[in-house]
C-alpha cells in the first residue's frame, strides 16, 4: 500500500476524529455468537446503525461541513444522495445554523425523503439515477453559489467515514478481516485506510449487491464506468461513482482485498438474521456483511472478523415483509 500517494492520509482520518468527536456517537461494538459459531472465529458487529441519524454518513457529513470556511457554510450546502447522506447533511447543517439542499432521484424510498424534509432541508427530486441528481447539484452550485458536500468522492468525506476504522481496531485489536458495505467507496476506502495504516495485514472486503454495482464494475474495468441503476433491497448502495471520480476509485483499487456480490435473496436473509438473532433492525445495505457470511462467501482464514451494520433507515413495512419471509418483494425489486 502506497499511503503517501493516496488522496487521503491516516493523519487526515485522525484529525477528522478530533473534529467530529462532539458531534457524532462512538457506536457500540458487539460480539455475535451466532456468526462466530458459523465462521469458527470471533465475529464482532460495529453497530453504526445506532448513529444519531441512523447511519455512518453523519461522520463524513460533519467532517466535510466543519471543514468548510465559515462564509461558504453560511451560504448553504448541496448534495446528491440516495437518502442517508442527505439525512446526515440535513442534520449537520441544521445544527450549524445553515440550510442543506438535497437532490435525489425518484428511486429513493419515501421514508428517507420525508425524514430529510423533517430536518429542514430543501429537497429536489429529479431523474431516475444518482447521476441525474448529481447533475442537478452541479447546476445549483453554478447558479446559487452553494457549497457542494459530495456523498463519497471527497477527501473530507472519506476521512470522516474512516473514523469508523479507528474505532474497529480499538475495539477488536486482533481483527483479521473487515467487511464493509460498498457503494461509491467513501466508507470502504476510509475504513480500509484507517485499519491498514495500523495493521497492513488486515483484509478489507467490500460487499455490495449484484444489481447495479458501479464500483465493482469500475474496478473490473480498471477505470470508472457508468452502469444502469436498478432497484434493490440495498437501495443505499445504488448510484454511480462518477466518471470523473478522483478519490474513492483509486483508493478502493489500492486498498480493497476483494469485492463480493450478493443476490436480493441473500440480502433479505441478512436482514432476517440481523432481526431474529442479533435483535437489530437494519436496512438492506446495512445487512450485507451478515448476508455474505450466511451465503458462505467469507473465508476468515482463522482470524477474527468485524463487520459494519451501516444503517437502519429502512421503510418499516418493507422490513416487516422481509423478516416475515415474503418473496414477492424480491420480484418487485428485480423488475
Amino acid at each position: 500500500m502506497s499511503g503517501s500517494l493516496l488522496p487521503v492520509t491516516f493523519g487526515g482520518i485522525e484529525a477528522a476524529a478530533r473534529r467530529i468527536s462532539a458531534h457524532v456517537l462512538r457506536t457500540p461494538f458487539a460480539p455475535s455468537p451466532s456468526l462466530s459459531e458459523r465462521l469458527d472465529v470471533p465475529v464482532g458487529l460495529k453497530l453504526e446503525h445506532h448513529q444519531t441519524t441512523g447511519s455512518f454518513k453523519l461522520r463524513g457529513a460533519c467532517n466535510a461541513l466543519l471543514s468548510l470556511p465559515p462564509a461558504e457554510r453560511k451560504r448553504g450546502v448541496v448534495a446528491a444522495s440516495t437518502g442517508n447522506h442527505g439525512r446526515a447533511l440535513a442534520y449537520a447543517a441544521k445544527a450549524e445554523g445553515t440550510v442543506a439542499t438535497i437532490c435525489m432521484s425518484r428511486l429513493v424510498p419515501q421514508n428517507k425523503v420525508a425524514e430529510i424534509r423533517r430536518l429542514g432541508a430543501r429537497v429536489l427530486i429529479t431523474g431516475t439515477s444518482q447521476d441525474d441528481a448529481q447533475r442537478e447539484v452541479e447546476k445549483l452550485v453554478e447558479q446559487d453559489g452553494l457549497a457542494i458536500v459530495p456523498p463519497f468522492d471527497d477527501p473530507a468525506i472519506v476521512a470522516g467515514q474512516g473514523t469508523l476504522g479507528l474505532e474497529i481496531v480499538d475495539d477488536m485489536p486482533d481483527v483479521g478481516t473487515v467487511l464493509v458495505p460498498l457503494s461509491g467507496g467513501g466508507l470502504a476506502s476510509g475504513v480500509a485506510l484507517a485499519v491498514k495504516s495500523q495493521h497492513p495485514d488486515i483484509r478489507v472486503i467490500g460487499i455490495t449487491m449484484e444489481r447495479g454495482a458501479a464500483m465493482k464494475a469500475s474496478l473490473d474495468a480498471g477505470r470508472p464506468v457508468e452502469i444502469a441503476e436498478m432497484p434493490s433491497l440495498a437501495d443505499s448502495l445504488g448510484g454511480g461513482i462518477g466518471l470523473a471520480n478522483h478519490v474513492t476509485f483509486s483508493m478502493c483499487q489500492a486498498l480493497l482485498d476483494d469485492v463480493i456480490l450478493l443476490s436480493e435473496a441473500e440480502i433479505a436473509a441478512g436482514m432476517q438474521h440481523a432481526y431474529a438473532l442479533e435483535r437489530e433492525i437494519v436496512e438492506g445495505a446495512g445487512a450485507v456483511g451478515i448476508a455474505a457470511i450466511l451465503a458462505g462467501k467469507i473465508d476468515p482464514v482463522g482470524r477474527p472478523v468485524a463487520l459494519i451494520l451501516s444503517g437502519r433507515n429502512v421503510d418499516m413495512d418493507l422490513h416487516r415483509r422481509v423478516v416475515n419471509g415474503e418473496t414477492d418483494l424480491l420480484r418487485e425489486n428485480a423488475a
